[in-house]
């Protein structure tokens, strides 16, 4: 009976957990680009393409945004390793794939939470597809969150580097 009890608690709190992360991404998308509404399209890339990127794209991690069949941008969801466990993240950029809000989602840790901090994640905005983000060049760090502000800059980079290869390969 117990265990039972254990399984729907974790259950409804993942779906309650899935629901909250969905929520915060549509306010997100809808306050980046300015809309009360979109639809989304995944992005299909080849398990050819895919074995060779640096993220690999799921249908649900990397999507265009759209509206009136108009492309205003895309989106990555992502998790990133801090000092202890996972944290997930969002990158959205505009449709020039230029990086428009990057946003913690759920971070799972006592410390370094400070990298879900609106001014230190603005350093990301205004950075195109095209660029590898240094730590401590590009990226100032952050007290108190150096293992998770490293991992995030450096989960970004991935990202901009196969958004990058995905344009070059006009398949975004």
């Amino acid at each position: 009976m117990n265990k039972l009890i254990i399984f729907f608690t974790i259950l409804l709190s993942s779906n309650f957990t899935s629901n909250r992360v969905e929520k915060l991404i549509q306010k997100e998308v809808k306050s980046v680009f300015n809309i009360e509404a979109y639809s989304i399209e995944s992005i299909h890339v080849s398990e050819e393409i895919n074995a060779n990127l640096p993220v690999k794209i799921t249908e649900s991690n990397f999507v265009q945004v759209r509206v009136d069949k108009n492309l205003k941008g895309h989106y990555y969801v992502g998790k990133a390793f801090g000092k202890v466990d996972y944290f997930d993240f969002l990158v959205i950029f505009n449709e020039d794939l230029i990086v428009a809000k990057v946003k913690i989602l759920v971070y799972r840790e006592e410390h370094g939470g400070e990298i879900g901090s609106k001014r230190w994640l603005k350093q990301f905005i205004g950075k195109p597809s095209s660029k590898k983000l240094k730590y401590f060049e590009d990226i100032v760090g952050i007290s108190g969150a150096t293992l998770s502000a490293k991992a995030l800059t450096h989960e970004v980079n991935r990202v901009l580097k196969t958004v990058s290869e995905l344009h070059s390969k006009k398949i975004i």
